[in-house]
């Protein structure tokens, strides 16, 4: 049978990871370029001039106005190195089989509550990142569970465990552009039906395996490749989830 494309990406391994992220000015590097691409621009008046004060502030030459590097981001205020940050990240996006916030907590050698409340905080974010916005032209889908946390018996109706949608929207090499998740119900037709006319713009190419609920998507608003897997387990990045077995 065919293999699951969304399932066998290739991923970041932590070794590369590390490497580019490994230190905190290589963070913050990273968290300046995503915020300033073109260089820094003043929140205040929009100024495109500024200096960097001895206290990691940045310095408008027009308002004087001073922000930090993580002022209006996930970051601000926190107490955590951007290192034990982009690390969480890291490892909530690589993990398709899950991760507690007790193995978190292991992981990146922070308290469980500090732990807790960081995994939350950046799934929360994530949920409302997508929200509204409808992924288009070539998208791979994959279902999954968020959980971990406790116990439960295996597979699609995992106890204790939330399902929601992993897609992926890809140029046509495969390379990935955007990631989308989200929430549903469960995995049934009536309810993969909602979730295509919220998150799935008419005439995307859809491209999921064999689960029956992803019959969807066999409509003329659709191109629908479905890929019959398996069964077998990877990694893909997708935050916290819960392969189905």
């Amino acid at each position: 049978m065919a293999r699951n494309p969304i399932q066998f990406q290739t991923g970041l391994s932590l070794p590369a990871f590390l490497e580019q992220y490994g230190t905190e000015a290589q963070c913050q590097a990273a968290l300046f370029q995503h915020r300033w691409p073109k260089g820094f621009v003043c929140p205040d008046c929009g100024n495109t001039t500024g200096c960097r004060l001895s206290r990691g502030l940045y310095q408008c030459h027009r308002c004087h106005h001073q922000t930090s590097l993580t002022a209006g981001t996930i970051f601000h205020a926190t107490h955590l190195p951007l290192t034990t940050w982009f690390l969480a990240i890291y490892l909530l996006t690589q993990r398709k089989s899950g991760i507690s916030a007790l193995q978190l907590s292991r992981e990146l050698g922070v308290s469980y509550n500090t732990a807790w409340k960081l995994k939350h905080k950046l799934l929360q974010v994530m949920h409302e990142r997508n929200q509204g916005e409808r992924l288009s032209g070539r998208i791979e889908l994959d279902d999954a569970y968020l959980g971990g946390e406790r116990p439960g018996k295996r597979g699609r109706g995992a106890e204790h465990k939330f399902p929601f949608v992993a897609a992926v929207q890809t140029d046509e090499e495969g390379h990935p552009l955007r990631v989308q998740l989200r929430p549903v119900s469960s995995f049934t037709l009536t309810e993969i039906r909602r979730y295509a006319h919220q998150a799935i713009a008419p005439g995307s190419h859809v491209i999921s395996d064999g689960l029956g609920c992803f019959r969807a998507f066999d409509t003329p608003l659709y191109v629908h490749d479905c890929h019959i897997t398996n069964g077998m387990e990877s990694s893909p990045p997708y935050p916290g989830a819960d392969a189905p077995h």
